[in-house]
């Protein structure tokens, strides 16, 4: 067996960090909600249910509260706007749309970018109190959560260049 095909063979082995779980309970500080900008992406199924908790149509959900965010592969991606302090549209001393709240802030700490190593689940943990606390969610639980979102995609847009 040559060289590559043993290091590609034990990477595939290698069990993620997170396999025998992780603790985490939202102890909503809101601290991934407030103070710094960033995305909260937007699939249809999230936007949907977000315009009808506001009993507003699809387009006009859009129209108040998205933002269309360029990508370098020619697209744009659907986001919640911010506020000018940088909070989340929705924080009002607290999430206002806590119980449909989109995907992405559902699957939070669960989340690639995070569990790719454990060293950025170390970094985000020191912004988040309710990271390595609380309940104890399974290998499988955190599987699932990456695999909802792989699976309930983007609502995206060409660009116009």
């Amino acid at each position: 067996m040559k060289l590559d095909e043993t290091l590609t063979r034990q990477a595939m082995q290698k069990k993620p960090f997170f396999t025998g779980g992780l603790r985490f309970s939202c102890t909503r500080c809101s601290s991934c909600c407030r103070y710094e900008s960033g995305y909260v992406f937007l699939s249809q199924k999230d936007a949907l249910s977000l315009a009808g908790k506001l009993k507003m149509t699809y387009t006009g959900f859009i129209e108040t509260y998205c933002r269309w965010i360029r990508q370098g592969n020619g697209c744009e991606y659907l986001s919640l706007r911010e506020k000018s302090s940088l909070d989340c549209i929705f924080w009002q001393e607290g999430c206002t749309v806590y119980e449909q709240r989109p995907l992405q802030c559902r699957a939070y700490p669960f989340w690639d970018s995070l569990l790719c190593s454990w060293e950025n689940w170390q970094a985000a943990s020191a912004g988040c109190p309710g990271m390595g606390k609380g309940s104890l969610h399974t290998g499988e639980e955190i599987e699932a959560w990456l695999r909802s979102q792989r699976v309930e995609p983007i609502v995206s847009r060409r660009a116009d260049f």
